[in-house]
């Protein structure tokens, strides 16, 4: 493998300095319309998310090793004026929210008029591609084939791909769940991971009606051994007290960290603002602390599970080539 310099600083940047991950997780949009109205998520403005998300990262920026934003409602955003410290590890998302096709088939979108270019201009330290995937839906090879160009632009660009994929039944009206869940997780990281990205972001095997802790570390380590490159864990909305016993686990099994969102900052989508500051800087602050506590304990350190292990060093010359 050719020296890639932009990419192994990009997550370092994100990391602890042992090499784990616990990265604020913040690119939602429509789904943070409904978590923070509900009632009637399309009367929420722009103006509104852009304030949350910026009240968000100026108060756990700071307790994160990163944060995860997305381009349109919060990237340049917290940039701008100054909610994200300069330090801190800054990850952006290349899709558009949701999805085009039939929900038996889903087919993810690059957002019109970005890309991994454009991220790297902003000065991310690394994009993440989101990718709706069945190993057995019809459009796989489709979402494969995305995934292959996003890896490549992102090599091109020189800044690490955090791969995010999402499993869906493909029963129409289904739902992912027990031991389909598990193997559908494990068998989309086997794919995905061989055909590029740097840091898979991975959903927990089993959703939360599974509750055997035994089955949990089997399906843990079969993930670790499926995947190419090292894994964090997602949040994927869980309460607090499920995602921190599911970290425990995970990374006990190999995982290298969790991007948690929901999990740490959704009880004050809908506090008013001085409520929510407050909760943010304390209730936020202390789980979004106790989390990284728990990885850099547990955590396996991403620079033993990646393969940019195999990089060449650079020599004399390196540079021209770049």
């Amino acid at each position: 493998m050719t020296f890639r310099p932009g990419t192994l600083r990009g997550l370092r940047q994100c990391a602890s300095p042992r090499g784990t991950f616990t990265v604020l997780a913040l690119d939602h949009r429509q789904n943070l319309r409904r978590e923070l109205r509900l009632a009637d998520p399309a009367s929420v403005t722009f103006e509104e998310m852009v304030e949350f998300k910026r009240a968000v990262v100026r108060a756990l920026a700071g307790a994160a090793t990163g944060v995860l934003l997305d381009p349109e409602i919060g990237a340049a955003q917290c940039i701008a004026d100054g909610s994200l410290p300069a330090s801190a590890g800054l990850i952006v998302a290349v899709e558009a929210t949701g999805y085009d096709g039939p929900s038996t088939a889903r087919q993810s979108r690059l957002l019109e008029g970005w890309s991994v270019e454009q991220a790297a201009r902003l000065g991310a330290s690394a994009v993440k591609l989101l990718v709706y995937y069945h190993p057995q839906a019809v459009n796989a090879p489709a979402q494969e084939a995305l995934v292959a160009y996003v890896a490549d632009e992102a090599r091109a660009s020189d800044l690490p791909l955090f791969l995010e994929p999402l499993g869906y039944s493909i029963a129409d009206g289904g739902k992912l769940t027990g031991e389909e869940r598990r193997s559908v997780v494990i068998e989309t990281a086997r794919r995905l991971t061989a055909i590029g990205g740097d840091i898979l972001k991975a959903e927990f095997p089993y959703d939360a009606a599974v509750a055997d802790e035994e089955r949990w570390r089997e399906a843990c380590d079969e993930l670790t051994a499926a995947s190419s490159v090292p894994w964090v864990l997602l949040s994927g909305g869980v309460d607090e007290r499920t995602f921190e016993h599911q970290v425990e686990v995970a990374c006990a099994a190999g995982a290298s960290g969790v991007l948690a969102g929901r999990a740490i900052w959704a009880q004050a989508a809908t506090m008013p603002p001085a409520e929510r500051d407050a909760f943010l800087t304390g209730e936020g602050r202390r789980r979004l602390a106790a989390l990284a506590d728990r990885v850099d304990a547990l955590g396996r350190p991403w620079e033993t599970a990646s393969r940019l292990a195999a990089m060449k060093p650079p020599g004399d010359g390196w540079y021209r080539e770049y």
